[in-house]
């Protein structure tokens, strides 16, 4: 049988027809972000066959699946801003992780696994593309005990190993909705001088790890007069298209693929989906090769730049946690971390904000509230950077990595952190 001919047989009329061939006590697993089906998940609440049956979802873009626990536990792999309130609520269960294990623990701690992605449409071989993901599910296709997809015309085709062939589908729907797109940041001062400071970090010929938000935008701004950068990431953000077209990137130090950029998942706008689409120069690789530690220790000039949340005086991250709730989860800072650490000449840089709420809290402090989560421990961490600049921490004792953080907390609370400092016993 032809794959145009597979293709007329195993397309559906509905969503709920499609997903109406999942029977009770299947796991459900559905790639991160702009991967989500939205319409195969929300048919999941209108299945009256599932009894028992758990979704796995990871940094979900859209609300939380309204659907009877009894029918379908929905298990978070990072909370998104629904999920903080569902997870305190009853309704989402956590799962901690490092991002690169995510492949092994789902293994591991699933069965009868559902595979639900969003795919761009077929080709003449035969073949969808995840697009924007190949993460945690790719490497579960191969002993998934069905797969069912929602093809979307807006899904750019990439390469990489997140191919999907027809033969391998149970069922599929179409539904061309447009992609969640990140929302437009505006760059505060601080952002800037962040920005400014962490760039000049960066040399020509350093491969980068760096994720999406107000501080990465702005450090990539000051990027595009760099030359032979590589991207070896585990996700794209929007500004990364300004430095292939500044000429700042060769990627010439890739060793999952020389030429070409590698990462597990992309988040942006339609500009970043566009320039995706039937790129080479993009190559998409599962999560337990792009956050591999072991891989990442063997890259020199890698520089890692992650944000948190909160650090404490001894260089504990906890970029998790609110007040001692949760807030998200791990990712990938964890494996970058490490792996930046044993990386010849390479840095891993933690960024954040000196204070929050206006100036009114310090975001380096004595030490974590009480409940918080040990996201980078003070043994990975190397560079800290605020608007009040940088402070180096390996090598450091506790006193002078003590001081290096005093110095660059905001002003207004450096004789308050210095005082605690000295209660105990640092300074």
């Amino acid at each position: 049988m032809s794959v145009h001919e597979l293709y007329k047989q195993k397309k559906a009329a509905t969503s709920l027809e499609a997903v109406s061939i999942i029977q009770p006590r299947e796991d459900i697993i559905v790639p991160l972000a702009v991967g989500e089906p939205p319409g195969l998940v929300l048919a999941l609440a209108e299945h009256n066959g599932l009894e028992g049956n758990r979704l796995f979802q990871m940094l979900s873009l859209y609300p939380v699946l309204s659907v009877d626990p009894s029918k379908v536990k929905i298990v978070s792999m990072f909370l998104n801003k629904d999920e903080r309130r569902a997870f305190y609520d009853k309704e989402v269960d956590l799962l901690p992780n490092h991002f690169s294990d995510l492949p092994q623990i789902l293994k591991e701690t699933t069965h009868d696994r559902v595979i639900m992605a969003a795919v761009s449409p077929m080709d003449e071989d035969g073949y969808f593309s995840l697009g924007t993901n190949c993460d945690y599910v790719a490497p579960l296709l191969k002993d998934a005990k069905r797969i069912i997809l929602e093809v979307n015309e807006n899904m750019p085709r990439t390469f990489g190993q997140n191919h999907i062939h027809i033969d391998q589908v149970d069922a599929f729907i179409e539904n061309h909705v447009e992609l969640p797109v990140t929302p437009d940041i505006p760059l505060r001062p601080e952002d800037e001088i962040i920005g400014k400071t962490v760039a000049d970090l960066i040399q020509n010929g350093d491969t980068l790890q760096i994720g999406f938000g107000a501080i990465p935008n702005a450090i990539m701004n000051f990027l595009k007069d760099h030359r032979d950068l590589t991207i070896f990431t585990e996700m794209i953000p929007d500004k990364v298209v300004d430095l292939f077209e500044s000429g700042a990137v060769s990627n010439l130090s890739n060793p999952l693929h020389k030429g070409s950029m590698t990462a597990t998942f992309a988040f942006g706008t339609k500009r970043l989906y566009d320039f995706m689409d039937q790129n080479k120069q993009v190559q998409m690789y599962p999560v337990d090769e792009t956050n591999d530690s072991c891989l990442i220790a063997k890259i020199n000039q890698l520089v890692t730049i992650n944000a948190t949340i909160e650090v404490d005086l001894i260089g504990q991250c906890n970029s998790e946690s609110i007040g001692g709730r949760y807030y998200s989860s791990t990712g990938g800072q964890g494996d970058f971390g490490i792996g930046a650490r044993m990386s010849k000449g390479g840095k891993g840089i933690i960024c954040l904000h000196s204070t929050t709420k206006g100036g009114t809290i310090s975001k380096i402090v004595p030490t974590l509230a009480t409940g918080s989560v040990v996201t980078t421990s003070k043994n990975d961490v190397d560079y800290v950077v605020t608007e009040y600049g940088v402070a180096k921490l390996r090598g450091k004792t506790i006193r002078e990595r003590t001081q290096a953080l005093i110095d660059i907390a905001h002003p207004n609370f450096r004789g308050e952190l210095t005082e605690k400092a000295k209660d105990m016993g640092y300074l």
